[in-house]
């Protein structure tokens, strides 16, 4: 299986999800197993050997490629669930790997020397120096951007690093360096970057209020509040309002999705070799939507890149896919950078 120039990786929580995916044309899918060893560890989602098996068969007969998200942090002194985890992905045909602990690099490298290597965003990695010198002691082959870097800066770390370098093109976007968070934990004692979800599901309450009103709790805290009828999200503390000098906000971040469309053939141009959707704990529907969108978009710049135009209606769509139906560049705007 040949990577295309400008590779289309999509979420996969569940097997119809992998299916919604395939079908809609992406080039690679990435998901997980079920556990802590992966960063979208909600009950309900994920995969077991058994169910990876036949994602990797339907994939193969396609000439699409699977990637396996173990992009947690062993535990101290307990690393053998993830050395389980990329003993079973080599097991299954996995085509990449994909690890932000460096400890589980170096353990896939020597098991597994022929297994594929790419760097989580969740190794929060972002200088052509930092990517070199994990390819020449651990042979990754990828890296995934964080979300935090302009344009610019994509460029130069694409064009200074030996590796191939995939960036986030939509999808939930969160404003804190991925892999060093740690707000979650501080309310609820459990780490993203262990436990795998930075609003587990057991400290999570909705509260209907006699006045119509709904309140979201995360371990007992209150983090929004909501007016009857108004759309409600999943709470995490970063997305909460807050009342911050008798103002109430959203004081952290607003709730907003990374669209970026607008920037596509600047992403190629660049050398950027990957586009990856965020979204394994979105719904089947979803996935098929979104990967239907961006393999139109990134067909198009394949095609010709200066002649690239968006459809107003791929626009709209990923709109009203997005967190608050609202979209941004993000960093990637930052003119002064």
């Amino acid at each position: 299986m040949r990577p295309t120039p400008l590779e289309l990786v999509c979420p996969a929580g569940s097997l119809p999800a992998f299916r919604a995916a395939l079908d809609a044309g992406a080039d690679a899918i990435y998901l997980g197993f079920r556990g802590q060893t992966n960063a979208r560890a909600f009950a309900g989602l994920n995969f077991t050997e058994d169910d990876i098996r036949k994602a990797v068969a339907l994939a193969h007969a396609r000439n699409t490629r699977v990637f396996l998200a173990i992009n947690t942090y062993a535990e101290p002194g307990n690393a053998r669930p993830w050395e389980r985890a990329v003993d079973a992905a080599a097991d299954l045909g996995i085509d990449a790997l994909i690890l932000a602990d460096a400890g589980l690099m170096a353990y896939a490298r020597q098991r597994h020397p022929d297994l594929r290597l790419h760097l989580s965003v969740q190794g929060s990695v972002t200088t052509p120096e930092a990517l070199n010198f994990l390819a020449q002691r651990y042979g990754i082959s990828r890296a995934v951007l964080p979300r935090v870097l302009s344009l610019q800066q994509v460029t130069r770390v694409a064009s200074l690093s030996g590796v191939e370098i995939e960036v986030f093109g939509f999808g939930s976007l969160c404003i804190m360096a991925e892999g060093r968070c740690h707000l979650s934990s501080w309310m609820t004692g459990e780490s993203p970057n262990t436990c795998g979800v930075c609003s587990p599901a057991r400290h999570v309450r909705w509260e209907e209020q006699a006045n119509g009103r709904l309140q979201t709790r995360l371990n007992g805290y209150l983090v929004d509040d909501y007016a009857a009828g108004e759309h409600a999200a999943y709470p995490t503390l970063c997305k909460g309002r807050f009342v911050v000098d008798d103002q109430t906000y959203h004081a952290l971040e607003e709730p907003t999705s990374l669209n970026t469309l607008d920037v596509l053939p600047d992403l190629f141009r660049a050398g950027v070799k990957a586009i990856k959707i965020e979204g394994r704990q979105r719904s089947p529907a979803y996935v098929r939507q979104v990967t239907g969108i961006w393999r139109a978009a990134i067909d198009k710049v394949l095609e010709d890149p200066d002649r690239f135009t968006i459809h107003q209606a791929w626009q709209d769509a990923l709109t009203q896919l997005s967190e608050g139906a609202m979209t941004t560049l993000g960093a990637y705007h930052r003119s002064w950078q």
